[in-house]
């Protein structure tokens, strides 16, 4: 019964921070611009995981390094910087929403790229979610025009995802999470301090309030969202297994909309059916 009850918490914890994180980005664009919030999450994530850095290099195989690097860009650093650059124009509760098709794509990229076999309900599921997109972007058949390119920014990051997925499950067994995650973010520090230097961020005001709480906003969203998360995500996969853990993705959009909706953003009771919609192809096709 307590461990029961310590997975379930694990469960409720990891929903509430990887579908605040919406929010958090939301905030940290207040006085920041996309990329220096993304370089920020990135790089605070990198510097909390450097303790971990020097037994993960030991320990992962030297012929898996360059795929490690490759997870750390596909799974972490292009997503961070298209979420971003997408909530620029999408509200939080809609990015998190769309986000809920990551496991969707993971079926697709492993059927299409590495020798999935899929089964009848894989295929029901991903037509059943693909439905329930084309009504949350084209409510009432009115298509969002000018936010296309944005919601196709989002979609692509959960490919980024889904591609990341398949190349862990493929190529790294036998290394553990936080050896992957403190290897990759080491190698993705260096590259996002350049783009904090080239968009001006160390020359801004830090004495101005507004900075510093979008400044803290990303790095909240780096220590936590991304380097605690990891490791809390990695426990619950050793505790319950990964069918229980990739449960996870069923929270983590109805927090994002919680936290859109306190925040006075624009919900609809059509826009969460359909979120229903994807969480059932979800279901269907993990199931």
């Amino acid at each position: 019964m307590r461990d029961k009850v310590i997975n379930w918490l694990l469960f409720v914890i990891l929903s509430l921070i990887w579908g605040s994180s919406f929010l958090l980005m939301k905030v940290g664009m207040q006085s920041l611009s996309p990329y220096q919030v993304a370089a920020l999450r990135i790089v605070s994530a990198g510097i909390v995981l450097i303790p971990f850095a020097a037994k993960a290099f030991t320990q992962i195989p030297r012929n898996k390094l360059g795929v490690v690097v490759l997870s750390g860009l596909l799974g972490s650093f292009f997503p961070a910087f298209l979420f971003c650059i997408a909530e620029t124009q999408l509200s939080s509760a809609l990015t998190g929403m769309l986000n809920s098709l990551t496991p969707l794509c993971a079926v697709l990229i492993g059927v299409f790229f590495f020798q999935l076999k899929p089964k009848p309900q894989k295929i029901i599921g991903i037509v059943v979610g693909l439905v329930g997109l084309f009504f949350l972007v084209a409510p009432n058949g009115n298509l969002y025009i000018n936010n296309f390119l944005y919601i196709f920014l989002v979609l692509l990051a959960t490919v980024f995802y889904a591609v990341n997925v398949n190349l862990v499950s493929r190529h790294m067994q036998g290394i553990t999470s936080i050896n992957i995650a403190a290897m990759a973010f080491i190698f993705l520090i260096a590259p996002c301090v350049i783009i904090l230097s080239f968009t001006g961020y160390f020359a801004m005001p830090f004495n101005n309030v507004e900075v510093i709480k979008s400044t803290l906003a990303a790095c909240v969203l780096g220590v936590v969202g991304t380097a605690f998360a990891s490791v809390l995500f990695y426990r619950l996969v050793k505790r319950a297994g990964a069918l229980f853990a990739a449960m996870v993705t069923y929270g983590i959009p109805f927090v994002a909309v919680a936290w859109g909706y306190y925040y006075g953003e624009s919900i609809t009771i059509f826009q969460v059916g359909c979120l229903g919609i994807i969480l059932g192809g979800v279901y269907i096709s993990n199931r």
